[in-house]
C-alpha cells in the first residue's frame, strides 16, 4: 500500500508515529502547505528503516490538479486527510478522479436550514460526500468517511453494539468527555480550535426513526455523564457530529444523539466569540496603523491567538474518553452499556510524543488503512465506519497496544 497522508498537524504527525511501528504499507508521502512541518513529522518517525518508507512534500489541499499530480507521480493507492473539513471535497474529488481509495476523519461541511435552523436540517455534514456516492461505486474505489475516533471508532462501537450486544436498539448516544488540563493557560483547546468551533456552534442534528434529522439550540439537552478511566461525572450537552447522520444509515436504531462534555467555561467562551462575530469565516477588512488594508478570517485570527493543540502535550495532564452508549433490548430484557477508549495523556507522551487527543483521533485511521492492505476490509462507494465488520478493528486496535473497554449501565 502506498499512502498520501494530506496535513501534517497535531493528527497528521500522531498518524505517521503510529504507522511507522507497522510494516503493511510500502510508501506513505506526508504533504502540507506548511513543507517544514511535513519534513518534520517524517523525521519525527522511529523504528529500523522507518524513515525510508516516508517522503516529505509541499502541498495546497485547495488546489485539486496539484493533488491529483501527486496522488499520480507517487502512484499512491489511497489518499489520507488529516486537514480540516474545509478541505474534505477538493481531496475528495481529486482521489476519485485518479482512482484512488481515500479515507477521512471529518466530513463535508454542513450549512443551516435559512429560516429554521433551530428545527430543520438544511445542509447536512458529508451531504456533499454522499452525493458523489454513485460516482465512487462506478468507479470501483473505497470512500471511507468519518473514520477517526469521532466519528470513527465511536460508529464501530455502535455497528459492534448492535451485532453482538442487543436484540433491538433504542438509541445510541456518543459521549465524550475528558478530564484534561493544560498548564500555564487558563484557555487553551485540545483540538483543531477552527473545527471545534464549527462543530459546537453549528446547530446540533438529533435523528430519531420517527422523525428523521432534526436540528435543535447549541448546547441543548445537558446531562451529566460518568465517564471511566478516573474521569468522572461531566456535563455532555448536544453538538453536531457526523455520528448522527451516519450511524442510522447503518444501524437500526430509534434514536441518535452526539453529546460532549464541554463545560460551563468553554462553552461561555464559545458564546462570546459568536456574540461578537469572531466565529465567523467570511473574510473581515482590517486596516493597519500603516493605512494598509487586509482581509482576513475573524476564526482564522482567533486560532492563530491560541495555543496549538499539538504542542501543548508536555504541559497537559489527565485523560480524553471517548465512547458509545447503547440502550436497547437482549434477550427480551432491557440493556444499557458503554463502550470505551480512554487515553491517558502521560501514556500517549511517553510512548509516542503526541498528546492524548490527537493521538487518540490518529490511531483509528492507521488501523483501518491496515484492514484495508490485508482485504479485512473492503467495499466500493461511499461508506461510514459501521458499514464494515466491527470485530477484526477493535481486535487489531487492542493488538496496537490501545484496548477498549465495555460498561454495563
Amino acid at each position: 500500500m502506498r499512502i498520501l497522508l494530506i496535513g501534517a498537524g497535531g493528527v497528521g504527525t500522531a498518524v505517521t508515529r503510529i504507522a511507522a511501528r507497522r510494516d503493511f504499507f510500502e510508501r506513505m508521502v506526508v504533504a502540507d502547505y506548511d513543507l517544514g512541518r511535513a519534513e518534520a513529522a517524517v523525521a519525527a518517525v522511529r523504528g529500523e528503516g522507518a524513515q525510508e518508507r516516508f517522503a516529505a512534500a509541499r502541498l495546497d489541499a485547495s488546489d485539486e490538479e496539484q493533488v491529483r499530480a501527486l496522488l499520480a507521480s507517487e502512484r499512491c493507492d489511497v489518499l489520507l486527510n488529516a486537514t480540516d473539513p474545509r478541505f474534505v471535497m477538493p481531496l475528495f474529488r481529486a482521489a476519485l478522479a485518479v482512482g484512488a481509495n481515500y479515507l477521512d476523519m471529518a466530513m463535508s461541511l454542513s450549512r443551516p436550514h435559512p429560516e429554521l435552523p433551530y428545527e430543520r436540517t438544511g445542509v447536512m455534514l458529508g451531504d456533499e460526500q454522499f452525493a458523489l456516492a454513485d460516482a465512487w461505486e462506478r468507479s470501483g474505489r473505497l470512500a471511507l468517511v468519518g473514520m477517526g475516533v469521532e466519528p470513527g471508532l465511536s460508529d464501530v462501537f455502535a455497528r459492534y453494539a448492535a451485532e453482538e450486544l442487543f436484540d433491538t436498539v433504542e438509541e445510541v448516544g456518543v459521549r465524550d468527555g475528558a478530564n484534561l488540563t493544560v498548564e500555564g493557560h487558563d484557555f487553551a483547546p485540545s483540538f483543531n480550535i477552527w473545527t471545534t468551533i464549527e462543530e459546537c456552534l453549528n446547530p446540533p442534528v438529533v435523528y430519531e426513526k420517527d422523525r428523521g434529522w432534526f436540528t435543535t439550540e447549541p448546547f441543548s439537552e445537558p446531562e451529566v455523564f460518568d465517564f471511566p478511566g478516573g474521569i468522572g461525572p461531566v456535563e455532555c450537552v448536544n453538538v453536531e457530529h457526523e455520528e448522527v447522520l451516519l450511524i442510522p444509515r447503518w444501524v437500526d436504531a430509534r434514536r441518535v444523539t452526539f453529546k460532549y462534555g464541554l463545560g460551563e467555561e468553554f462553552i461561555n467562551a464559545l458564546r462570546v466569540l459568536h456574540r461578537i462575530g469572531l466565529d465567523r469565516t467570511e473574510p473581515v477588512t482590517v486596516t493597519a496603523a500603516d493605512g494598509s488594508r487586509v482581509e482576513v478570517s475573524p476564526r482564522d485570527v482567533v486560532a492563530a491567538c491560541l495555543p496549538d493543540p499539538a504542542a501543548l502535550g508536555d504541559r497537559m495532564h489527565g485523560s480524553t474518553c471517548a465512547g458509545t452508549w447503547v440502550k436497547g433490548t437482549h434477550e427480551g430484557r432491557p440493556r444499557e452499556v458503554y463502550l470505551h477508549h480512554v487515553v491517558d495523556n502521560a501514556w500517549s507522551m511517553k510512548e509516542y510524543g503526541s498528546q492524548a487527543v490527537v493521538w487518540q483521533t490518529a490511531v483509528n485511521p492507521v488501523v483501518a488503512l491496515e484492514l484495508i492492505a490485508s482485504g479485512t476490509w473492503s467495499g466500493t462507494g461511499v461508506l461510514g465506519p459501521e458499514a464494515l465488520p466491527p470485530r477484526p478493528f477493535l481486535d487489531l486496535l487492542t493488538a496496537y497496544g490501545s484496548p477498549w473497554g465495555m460498561r454495563e449501565q
